[in-house]
């Protein structure tokens, strides 16, 4: 090995590359491994052969077939007890790529426990400790990445209700005037055209209500959440029936915001997907939990998250909340989120 302060291409090397481990470090799991290993072979190879130097049993030259059965049954003890050994020291790694296998940084608290073998608890450890890190950055990145979201949303919100909404209603004052003026038989056209332009400045305040929540910042969640239930089932049909606890803990604005958020995400699916006859919202303390679930009798069958669920998942990181969402096919579709220590009137994300 090159021990120089540069390596193979010339490329100097870092303090921690060129400086010796400090005493106490832990070993290196490769080297440990291959270390028990050799061992593992060893001791079974030296025990195998102190059997036969202590057994009655001999070999010839050239061996005879009497001497081949007790050979073979020797070889085959040997084998049998070097791959059990060898099974049970490199258990863990199969545990180690199943766990790559499903970890999805959307869904926290997937770790892989430490079995015992002292040669890859260190392995253990360390990737462990990189999906705490891979997690704290996907947390801090979505963080950055949704107040983003939400100063667009409440940017686009405002051009919608102060430009957009002001022409049109300057457009429906003018209308009024023309049709006081206009004649008879133009007048049911008029009023068409009136009908038409009134029903698109309600859609664009409904689109700047949806997209900056006015009403969750000036009356607070409870009232917002019996605002978006109402829209929801007057835009679709579907009934809402809501069960928000009176008594709730003050809550932070982040916290305020992503509950709405996700409420709303989830009733807008049930109006858009469900094919539901009802859907019920509820909000209440359960076991120090602060639980959200939203519900539907709809067709469920949701096999794989989409854009939206996703999203979902991305908020409740920033709180350090936990969603579920169970969809069996045929028997609707519920969605969980349930916040952590809640206690003393708040919450710590």
């Amino acid at each position: 090995m090159n021990d120089r302060a540069e390596g193979a291409g010339g490329t100097p090397r870092s303090p921690a590359q060129s400086s010796p481990a400090p005493t106490g470090a832990p070993r290196p799991p490769a080297r440990a491994l291959f270390r028990r290993l050799v061992l593992i072979n060893g001791l079974v190879f030296a025990a195998g052969t102190i059997v036969l130097a202590l057994s009655p049993a001999t070999v010839s030259s050239p061996v005879l077939l009497t001497e081949v059965p007790v050979l073979v049954v020797g070889l085959v003890v040997m084998l049998a007890a070097n791959a059990l050994l060898l099974r049970r020291s490199l258990a863990p790694l199969d545990a180690l790529t199943t766990l790559m296998q499903r970890v999805d940084l959307l869904r926290t608290g997937d770790r892989l426990a430490d079995s015992g073998n002292s040669d890859l608890t260190h392995l253990i450890d360390t990737f462990n400790a990189m999906l705490d890190r891979l997690e704290a950055e996907r947390s801090a990145s979505s963080a950055h990445a949704l107040a983003a979201q939400e100063g667009e949303r409440s940017r686009i919100a405002r051009e919608l209700h102060d430009e957009i909404g002001q022409s049109l209603t300057v457009v429906l004052l003018g209308l009024k005037r023309v049709v006081d003026r206009a004649p008879a038989d133009l007048r049911e056209e008029l009023h068409g055209v009136q009908e038409t332009v009134r029903a698109s400045l309600d859609e664009v305040r409904q689109v700047a209500r949806r997209l900056r929540p006015g009403v969750l910042e000036d009356l607070g969640l409870h009232s917002a959440l019996s605002a978006l239930a109402t829209d929801v089932s007057r835009m679709s049909g579907i009934p809402v029936t809501r069960a928000v606890a009176p008594d709730l803990p003050e809550l932070g604005t982040d916290v305020e915001l992503v509950l709405y958020r996700i409420a709303q995400e989830s009733l807008t699916n049930i109006a858009r997907h469900a094919r539901a006859k009802r859907a019920e919202l509820s909000l209440a303390i359960e076991d120090g939990h602060l639980v959200l679930r939203v519900s539907d009798d709809g067709r469920g069958g949701a096999i794989q998250d989409g854009a939206g669920i996703r999203g979902m998942r991305e908020r409740a990181l920033l709180i350090g909340a936990r969603l579920t969402v169970d969809s069996p096919p045929g028997a609707g579709t519920r969605v969980s989120l349930a916040i952590p220590d809640i206690a003393n009137g708040s919450t710590t994300p």
